[in-house]
């Protein structure tokens, strides 16, 4: 079931995490797990209703959540918060309600006295459920304002659904009020008209236009839904549609200067955009790109390539391709499954891993969503290791792994087989987290050894029923494959013999389930294996032992770090921070910077606000370039953190990480797209390539060619005289 949960400043994907244990527990999982005669004992044996998870979710968060109507009502009737609002979404129960479209419950909620009620019609309006929008409107807490930006946004839908807007149309005509008529405030017109304009918050790459329509102030973020703000002075303004976020100006009479966002208890300012009259020079045509000498065959052993950089100089990467034509499609390889493992190639061998389902669902969901649910199919699943000729496409061989039934779910955007597999040359080396095997063949896939590493169980952190799959992929360090296992329940980090896959050390992490991979640095005196995570650490990759930490951080993570220019690179971008740190390597102990420091000896620079979510940054050619799911690309100096410029690569959604090569930048969306972009201080589209079909896996490059990975396909893409088609 769709889950909407709109931010004003990001649509922000939920992702993964797990409960704090606490007394309430028992009485949470009961109330989630629909279980009313345990709820009732548990209570009865003097539970506390209101007792919450370190995220603030009550029992009643999570019935409602849930739909469990009848356990709503006995918690309600024993004492239950109606208005616990968690501390990390600022959502109550009735919101929680009307995301998952619970109407009885919406409407008994709002009948005990839930409030919010402006934002679930506002959800009921974007979720096109008109039952929802019935039992909301027949709430006394619905305001006019609510109603008008409720009726203005179903009448501006893409396609309006005519028997919302005529049950708005008449509860529009109807005395209905928030509060009495002498607790309104109003700001006259002229007053209004200051704040019109457009406001950017140059950190977080977002543009905030505000406007006066009909005697209201509408405030909207360029990609965003525009909100209606009612005021609560006459420099706040609080949205309809979203009550938990405010807005507020400051300045002179003569000239307003910033625009700040309250959400969340967090603020965001965003100072106004000042128009120049004076045109701007045309920009002079950039140099083509001088030509690469290309070098020996280097090959692409893991994730993003050798030690995740990313990067293929010298290895001759086409630039233009056409699948409909054939145009420097040197092979087409059908794969069965699915997978969004990434491509790795060794000489004359590209490795991938898929799982195949016996019920054989492929459900599947891309774009910007913030759905959490889970894909229902706990079937037996094939785990495969396939080799392919790199020359011709051809499955050389192919390795049934394991046969059984995953241990954990998938999410709408995940897979069974997420993480990419790993070679050293002599062996392949894969993992399989939902089934915890870890399993390692020779380059003609003769099965080495496989080890049992336990069921890697991740989810959303807010509600560990709903699993989402592991995805961190294994590395090769001096004769060990190392394994991060941020989970629900005893995360950790261990280490396996490369030559029998037994376990050489293992650390437990206090850590929440994440996602990214870890990265090792080699230094002089030593080398550090680094993880994101909720706190970002450093190890030593010969024993386990923990070295360094470095907060605060996003509550989720999942791009790799990176290492580049004697400098270690994270970056996260969801709440309640999205930082983007440089840090030296070398260090000990806690290197969390001073409060308002951007920098100290142990961190080069760092920025609070711009990091992203999904892809894992590049460093290349003196920048670092960090690219948002919805394609915000910035590229900052990579010495001094710098911001050189930010600029869209295109209409789509990101999750692969870009690669480099050559002076160009690749950026692959989910939709299949793969724009090539010029590196460097300024930003030129080169190349914009359609595959035929969902792209989630991040591009390998290796002796002249791009191999790409679509849901059902593996691409092998070089430069060639004429093109050929596809196997």
């Amino acid at each position: 079931m769709q889950r909407i949960l709109v931010g004003f400043l990001s649509c922000w994907i939920l992702t993964v995490g797990a409960l704090a244990e606490d007394g309430g527990h028992a009485l949470r999982d009961a109330a989630r797990a629909g279980d009313r005669a345990t709820v009732e004992r548990l209570v009865e044996a003097g539970a506390d209703v209101n007792a919450k998870t370190s995220y603030g979710a009550t029992a009643l968060s999570y019935a409602a959540d849930k739909g469990h109507v009848e356990i709503v009502r006995f918690l309600l009737e024993r004492g239950a918060d109606v208005n616990a609002t968690d501390s990390f979404y600022n959502a109550t129960p009735v919101l929680w309600a009307s995301f998952n479209e619970h109407v009885e419950i919406v409407e008994l909620l709002l009948s005990k006295g839930a409030t919010g009620a402006d934002s679930v019609l506002s959800t009921g309006v974007r979720s096109n459920n008109a039952a929802l929008v019935a039992a909301t409107l027949k709430s006394e807490s619905v305001t006019r304002d609510g109603i008008a930006a409720a009726l203005a946004a179903a009448r501006n839908a893409d396609e309006p659904a005519e028997e919302i807007v005529a049950m708005l149309e008449a509860a529009r005509g109807e005395e209905i009020e928030a509060e009495p008529e002498g607790d309104a405030v109003t700001v006259e017109a002229e007053v209004l008209g200051r704040y019109v304009g457009k406001f950017q918050n140059e950190q977080l790459g977002m543009e905030l236009q505000v406007r006066v329509e009909e005697g209201k102030l509408i405030a909207q973020v360029v990609g965003q839904n525009p909100l209606t703000m009612r005021p609560l002075s006459e420099t706040r303004f609080q949205a309809i549609e979203f009550s938990q976020v405010e807005l507020s100006f400051s300045g002179t009479e003569e000239s307003i200067t910033t625009a700040t966002v309250h959400q969340g208890g967090q603020t965001f300012d965003f100072p106004r955009i000042v128009e120049s009259a004076e045109a701007e020079p045309e920009e002079e045509a950039l140099p083509p790109l001088p030509a690469v000498e290309r070098t020996a065959a280097q090959p692409w052993p893991s994730f993003r390539g050798t030690n995740a950089s990313g990067i293929g100089d010298g290895q001759g990467a086409p630039t233009e391709w056409d699948v409909a034509s054939g145009k420097n499609i040197l092979w087409k390889t059908p794969v069965p499954g699915l997978a969004n493992s990434s491509p790795i190639i060794w000489g004359d061998r590209v490795i991938v891993t898929t799982a195949v389902s016996e019920a054989e669902d492929d459900t599947f969901r891309t774009g910007l969503y913030g759905d959490v649910d889970s894909v229902e199919d706990l079937s037996v699943h094939e785990f495969k290791v396939l080799a392919l000729d790199r020359s011709s496409g051809e499955i050389v061989w192919e390795r049934t792994a394991g046969k059984s039934v995953p241990g954990a779910k998938r999410h709408l955007k995940s897979t069974q087989a997420n993480s990419t597999p790993v070679t050293d040359g002599k062996r392949v080396v894969a993992l399989f987290g939902t089934v915890g095997l870890l399993v390692a063949y020779d380059m003609k896939g003769k099965l080495l050894w496989e080890t049992d590493i336990g069921v890697l169980d991740a989810g959303w952190f807010y509600d560990e029923t709903y699993q989402w799959g592991h995805a961190s992929s294994p590395v090769i360090h001096d004769g060990l494959v190392i394994v991060q296992a941020d989970i629900y329940k005893d995360s950790f980090l261990a280490a396996y013999k490369l030559k029998n896959g037994k376990q050489a050390w293992k650390t437990m992490r206090d850590e929440i389930p994440t996602w990214g991979t870890p990265t090792v640095h080699r230094g002089k005196h030593r080398d550090e294996l680094i993880t994101n995570g909720t706190t970002i650490r450093g190890y030593d990759p010969k024993t386990g032992k923990e070295l360094w930490t470095l907060g605060p951080n996003s509550e989720v993570t999942v791009a790799t770090p990176i290492v580049a220019n004697e400098l270690i690179y994270v970056t996260a971008g969801y709440p309640p921070v999205q930082p983007v740190y440089a840090i030296r390597p070398g260090q000990s102990g806690d290197l969390s910077l001073a409060e308002e420091a951007t920098s100290s000896d142990a961190v080069a620079w760092s920025h609070a606000r711009g990091g992203t979510y999904m892809p894992t940054p590049i460093a290349y050619g003196g920048h670092l370039y960090t690219c948002a799911n919805d394609g915000r690309l910035t590229a900052y100096d990579a010495k001094t953190g710098e911001r050189v410029y930010r600029q869209r690569v295109g209409a789509g959604t990101y999750t692969a990480s870009p690669i480099a090569a050559d002076g160009k930048l690749y950026f692959t969306t989910e939709e299949g797209d793969v724009i090539v972009a010029r590196a460097g201080a300024t930003y030129e589209e080169l190349a914009r390539n359609e595959m035929d079909g969902v792209c989630m896996s991040t591009p390998a490059i290796s002796d002249g060619m791009l191999v790409v990975r679509t849901q059902n396909h593996v691409y092998g893409i070089r430069e060639s005289s004429g093109g050929a088609s596809g196997n």
